[in-house]
């Protein structure tokens, strides 16, 4: 990333990988403005993933994540004019009223990643790191789709929480292969699991008792996220309850597999996808 401010670096690709992944199935539901005001967040949030997942030094990382912090703030003061390419968001920034915390704080969560590889954190810091890369995203969400302010928040607390929580059980191996592991030392120890070493802790034939806590805790985020979309107008909550649908078919399906190795990567059927936009992507 050197020598690339981390707002242009890779923007276009960011934003083609947007329009093509399943996130994509979700959104284009949306009314144009919201809809672009969601591919815009989101390649924001992919192109600081992306920097923190990279495998360089981590000074350099450090430096392009700060960039980007200097670019949003830029796009809130008369400073200086912001990066070309973050005209769009800029755009949906004033249109929807996007917080700059909510930015900041999802860059908090990935400078979390870049500082040091995250092994078995405590269950504090785990929800912290989940408010920061998935909640502050949920908040930003909230007001592109267009929510009561109170409803929005409490969404993106219990849907970000869940779907992360989904991730870190989905992506156990991936992480794994990094240097990462997000189960925490809490559960672990429950399970009997004394390692933190990310391979050892996945070989461990207890690893299935410390992913299930986990799994409870999701399903109870999901439970609260759907009370709260009970109480919202249909349209507001589409596109989050595609997602929660999506989301809670992979926690199901991790939770037959179970975790014992060879573990199967779960994906996501595209007709199951197809069924969760008939049921609640029409109004």
């Amino acid at each position: 990333m050197s020598g690339v401010s981390g707002a242009a670096a890779g923007a276009e690709d960011v934003a083609a990988r947007a329009r093509g992944s399943s996130f994509n199935a979700a959104m284009r539901i949306l009314p144009r403005p919201r809809r672009e005001a969601m591919f815009e967040i989101y390649s924001f949030c992919r192109a600081v993933d992306d920097i923190a997942d990279e495998s360089g030094p981590r000074e350099g990382r450090r430096q392009a994540l700060a960039e980007w912090r200097r670019d949003i703030g830029r796009l809130y003061t008369n400073e200086a004019p912001p990066n070309p390419s973050l005209r769009g968001l800029g755009k949906a920034i004033h249109a929807f009223g996007l917080r700059r915390e909510d930015f900041c704080a999802v860059i908090d969560g990935m400078e979390m990643d870049v500082a040091a590889d995250i092994r078995a954190p405590d269950l504090a810091t785990l929800d912290l790191y989940c408010d920061r890369v998935a909640s502050a995203v949920g908040r930003l969400s909230a007001r592109a789709f267009g929510m009561p302010e109170a409803e929005g928040e409490g969404l993106a607390h219990h849907l970000g929480r869940a779907l992360q929580l989904t991730n870190i059980l989905r992506d156990l191996d991936e992480d794994a292969a990094i240097g990462r592991l997000y189960l925490p030392r809490e559960d672990l120890a429950a399970a009997g699991i004394r390692e933190a070493e990310p391979r050892a802790v996945l070989a461990h034939p207890a690893l299935g008792l410390a992913c299930a806590p986990i799994v409870m805790r999701a399903k109870e985020h999901f439970a609260e996220a759907n009370q709260i979309m009970a109480r919202c107008s249909r349209e507001s909550v589409r596109a989050p309850r595609i997602m929660a649908d999506v989301y809670r078919f992979i926690l199901a399906q991790l939770e037959h597999r179970g975790f014992a190795p060879p573990r199967q990567r779960i994906r996501t059927p595209r007709h199951r996808v197809l069924l969760a936009i008939l049921r609640y992507g029409l109004v």
